[in-house]
């Protein structure tokens, strides 16, 4: 019974943007704790509300010190922010810098502003397995603006676009030929461009290549990609970036794409908890030693991988 008291008193907690609470839920989630899908549930019927702005592009770039920036802006207009800042977990110790906080130390105090640094713990994507549900809590919290930084591993990080609403890709001039990032599949997931560190020799050029390439570019919407320079060190140029992104989010709206989005967001997360729920039971269903001599089989040829599979699925 304790117990029961203290789960309802944290989704109470958690419901209310109570900090303490918040935190505890937040590490429910990514340690998956026995109550979390509990939580979850309490919080997707009073999420929906948020904007979720995705800030993604090259360790480097100045991801940290953009959003931080971001976040000031925002609150200085009444907003509350959440951040959650993705990083990349260590392949040796398993552990993660999680440094975010610490470079986003000017935030510390402000009681409308909410950072969370998460570990990757293996996921290619740039992003922590957990993230969209961890967003769901920020939003049901009450949040109104979510800010998600991603760790920046290059092509992988088009993640980000199946979780956030808008789209920053942070880019600066010693990127080398911006023109290369759009073979990375940035070019197809950015809502807005952002060349950072513009005071520096080769920013302008940089800026312009990008523009040529979008206008080579078939569109695909009637939103025109910015590409905003910005000095995030000095806050230069990061108003007009939160303008963008506010317009960004107008157009959205205005155009039906945010519940096109929204939708498209929610069937990713349908179609991940269905097959992990399969596996599960896949798993519970078929022995250790039965996957083992399938994989002996394939090894040695007696079965291709497709044969080895079916019969693996219909044990």
């Amino acid at each position: 019974m304790p117990q029961l008291l203290e789960k309802s008193q944290l989704i109470r907690g958690v419901l209310a943007g109570e900090r303490v609470p918040l935190a505890r839920g937040i590490s429910w989630i990514e340690n998956e704790h026995e109550d979390a899908a509990e939580l979850l549930d309490a919080c997707y019927a009073r999420s929906g509300n948020a904007y979720r702005i995705g800030i993604t592009g090259p360790p480097g770039a100045g991801k940290s010190t953009l959003v931080t920036r971001l976040a000031t802006a925002f609150r200085e207009r009444g907003e509350t922010v959440a951040i959650v800042a993705v990083d990349p977990t260590s392949p040796f110790s398993g552990g993660a810098l999680l440094g975010d906080r610490v470079r986003m130390g000017e935030l510390a105090g402000d009681r409308g502003v909410f950072i969370r640094s998460m570990a990757t713990r293996g996921s290619l994507g740039g992003l922590a397995v957990h993230t969209a549900q961890v967003c769901d809590v920020f939003d049901a919290a009450g949040f109104t603006r979510i800010l998600i930084e991603t760790v920046g591993v290059g092509q992988s990080e088009l993640e980000v676009a199946q979780t956030a609403d808008t789209t920053a890709v942070v880019l600066v001039p010693e990127s080398g030929d911006a023109v290369q990032a759009m073979k990375a599949g940035l070019m197809e997931i950015a809502d807005v461009f952002v060349m950072n560190k513009s005071d520096r020799e080769g920013a302008e050029r940089a800026a312009h290549a990008i523009r040529s390439a979008l206008e080579l570019r078939a569109p695909t919407s009637g939103w025109r990609i910015p590409v905003e320079s910005t000095v995030a060190s000095t806050g230069q140029g990061v108003d007009t970036l939160r303008e963008r992104l506010e317009e960004h989010l107008g157009f959205l709206r205005g155009s039906g794409d945010l519940e096109r989005r929204r939708r498209q967001r929610l069937e990713q997360r349908l179609r991940e908890l269905v097959r992990e729920r399969l596996w599960a039971g896949y798993e519970r269903r078929v022995s250790a030693e039965a996957r083992r001599r399938a994989l002996e089989d394939v090894l040695e040829r007696r079965l291709t991988p497709r044969q080895a599979a079916e019969r693996l699925a219909n044990s």
